[in-house]
């Protein structure tokens, strides 16, 4: 299922859902053109980019979309090991959910389970005016 955001980082990457619930939220990302470095690897920007996502999204599925908006606070990302092609499996899972802020960790790993990046973000839930 693809993300949401026709004009947005997101469909230019082309990241898509695999997996939504309160406690998990799984997401892919290629790696191509669009996701690559000059060097031909994947870029730390996309890692991050796919990290942050996946904490929005994660954070979004906790919170009432009708009175709060998702809102990136933090992020930070350790790069173990690179990739040039394929494809990056994002997994976040909570380290804290409160009622102003949530803090989610999140994985990225191959086809073949190796880790490719480890990235922690916290997010901040805003009233919406």
């Amino acid at each position: 299922m693809r993300a949401r955001g026709n004009n947005s980082l997101v469909r230019e990457l082309e990241m898509e859902y695999v997996e939504l619930s309160s406690n998990r939220l799984v997401m892919t990302m290629p790696v191509g053109p669009k996701s690559r470095q000059p060097a031909g690897i994947l870029h730390g920007g996309a890692s991050v980019a796919l990290a942050e996502t996946a904490a929005t999204m994660a954070t979004a599925m906790n919170i009432d979309p009708q009175k709060f908006n998702p809102v990136g606070m933090e992020i930070n990302a350790n790069h173990i090991r690179s990739k040039t092609e394929g494809v990056v499996t994002a997994t976040a899972t909570p380290f804290h959910k409160g009622r102003t802020t949530m803090v989610w960790d999140i994985q990225l790993t191959d086809e073949n389970e190796k880790l490719i990046c480890v990235s922690r973000c916290t997010m901040a839930v805003v009233p919406k005016k």
